[in-house]
């Protein structure tokens, strides 16, 4: 049996199987009572571990920027994980800590204190204390460092404070109770102190080429286009990694990664549902599709010089003219893969319902909603990835059914890290549509970062007054009933409003070469794969 699926900590807005950002919270219930470390989570293995070996994971881009403050692709969220160790992880309800020893709450809930395990060090021998712990969240809360984690460390506009009690203690305060601040807490990977503490631009510091974490696996090589080397980190606090090295071999093309894993030139890779018999029949890997609590959907960017996507009634009637039982079938051959999606919180998440206004399938409506909207021979843009067959079909499908009802569609293919480039740059005016995802987690305050006005990660650039205030209003609510109908409302008000298309709730399928063991102990994890590398070994 594989464990339970661990709660991501990140914002994935990119995830780029159909893909695509990550900073959002876990995707299990937080349970302040319940506690394990890394070791008291492994079960015994069935022979012992070989040490020695390394492992290429397959993956469909370059990173954007190896920082867990501005990682919000897939691709730097998987290679941060390695690089980079969180302070805890929650799995199905019960925490599992990696630099924190300990979390407590005080009575009022007002304070948190963090005890951190002592003998931490970074990747380059220095000592990782409260002092890397407190800069990390200044960092995140400065506004010039334009960390698109920061609106989740506010409430009620006002900002958490983190302060130093000793070397290995700190304080976290809120402003008020917070139910969302230990889902908040998970998304944090420390960065050191002593290596950006005088950097004016973290994001863009050249700094980040050569990163210095605290996780099992750290930097050795970098090749844009091709590949990127981490290896072992023998000082791990959660004991020496069994692996010497991982790849991560950039295969931008799907066909060429799906030949190269037949071939044993890549031993982990994501895979399209359409090519899971065709990998599976080799009998060389372990298939293992799994909930990542993910939304595939496809953005309406209201910022395009059009200007027609900026009109609610134009993006009802682009979504009327598509359907989405239709569009699971063409991207991932069967409902055993995705469920139809309307909301945009995800069914693992505190307050989820379905049951919200939905436009689909209904061509005729769509004529009307554009004609009373003044709009005729719209003209749009469509960014698509090359070599995705997910986001290629799709994007068929799209131009077709919008050609019906008298919409022209452009379908601009780039390959993947051209396009994850134009996505997150919020200056984009030159497209209107794209298809894309997210993994949030467990707690709706996650979500503000995307539904609110100006927000650091809203790039469909949707705004609505009343949905800022529900979202800003619901992460300071401590009362459950309250909160949920907070939830319940701003659910239907996005819906109405139809800033993005929800598809479906997606799950992801990864192939792991039966030649690797560890699998259960490293923990399927959304977004990165492994919540541990350094459990996984070669047989």
């Amino acid at each position: 049996m594989r464990k339970g699926i661990s709660g991501v900590v990140i914002l994935v807005l990119l995830t780029l199987m159909i893909s695509a950002c990550s900073n959002g919270n876990n995707a299990a219930s937080t349970n302040a009572g319940a506690s394990q470390t890394p070791a008291e989570t492994q079960q015994p293995a069935a022979s012992e571990p070989k040490d020695g070996g390394s492992l290429i994971i397959g993956v469909a881009s370059d990173p954007v920027v190896l920082n867990p403050n501005y990682a919000g692709d897939r691709v730097s969220l998987t290679i941060d994980q390695a690089l980079y160790a969180p302070l805890f992880q929650v799995n199905n309800g019960e925490k599992t800590f990696y630099l924190a020893e300990s979390l407590t709450p005080s009575e009022d809930n007002l304070t948190y204190t963090l005890k951190l395990k002592d003998g931490l060090t970074w990747h380059d021998g220095e000592k990782l204390t409260a002092d890397d712990i407190v800069f990390t969240i200044d960092s995140i809360l400065d506004e010039k460092q334009n960390s698109f984690l920061r609106a989740n460390f506010l409430i009620g506009d006002k900002a958490i404070k983190a302060v130093k009690v000793d070397d290995l203690t700190v304080e976290f305060q809120l402003p008020q109770v917070s139910p969302a601040f230990e889902a908040t807490l998970v998304q944090v990977f420390p960065i050191p102190k002593h290596i950006f503490e005088n950097e004016t631009d973290i994001e863009k510091s050249t700094k980040n080429a050569s990163p210095v974490g605290s996780g099992p696996f750290k930097f050795k090589e970098y090749k844009a286009g091709e590949y990127l080397t981490l290896e072992r980190f023998d000082n791990y606090f959660g004991g020496k990694p069994h692996l010497d090295s991982v790849t991560y071999r950039i295969a931008k093309d799907t066909n060429a990664a799906n030949l190269a894993l037949q071939n044993g030139e890549i031993n982990v890779q994501y895979l399209d549902p359409k090519d899971v018999a065709t990998i599976q029949a080799t009998n060389n890997f372990e298939i293992l599709p799994y909930s990542e609590g993910r939304l595939a959907y496809l953005m309406f960017n209201a910022n395009s010089d059009t200007g027609a996507l900026a009109k609610k009634e134009v993006r009802q009637a682009l979504s009327l003219a598509l359907s989405r039982d239709e569009l699971i079938q063409t991207a991932y051959t069967s409902s055993e893969y995705a469920d139809p999606a309307k909301s945009f919180l995800t069914p693992d998440a505190l307050y989820f319902t379905n049951e919200v206004t939905s436009f689909d399938n209904d061509a005729a409506k769509a004529k009307e909603l554009l004609a009373s909207a003044g709009e005729s021979n719209l003209k749009l843009r469509y960014i698509v990835q090359s070599g995705n067959k997910a986001q290629e079909a799709i994007s068929l499908y799209v131009q077709q059914k919008l050609k019906a009802v008298g919409v022209e569609v452009e379908l601009q293919n780039m390959d993947s890290s051209a396009w994850v480039q134009k996505f997150i740059d919020l200056k984009s005016t030159d497209y209107e549509l794209a298809l894309t995802g997210y993994i949030m987690g467990y707690d709706p305050d996650a979500y503000r970062i995307l539904f609110t006005t100006d927000s650091s990660s809203n790039y469909s650039h949707y705004s609505n007054s009343e949905v800022d205030k529900l979202m800003n209003d619901g992460a300071g609510e401590a009362d459950p009933a309250k909160r949920a109908e907070i939830y319940k409302k701003a659910q239907e008000l996005v819906a109405e409003d139809a800033p993005i298309y929800p598809i479906a709730y997606t799950k992801t399928v990864v192939a792991v070469s039966k030649n690797y063991g560890g699998i259960d102990e490293a923990v399927l994890k959304p977004v990165v794969i492994f919540e541990d590398l350094s459990k996984i070994y070669q047989k």
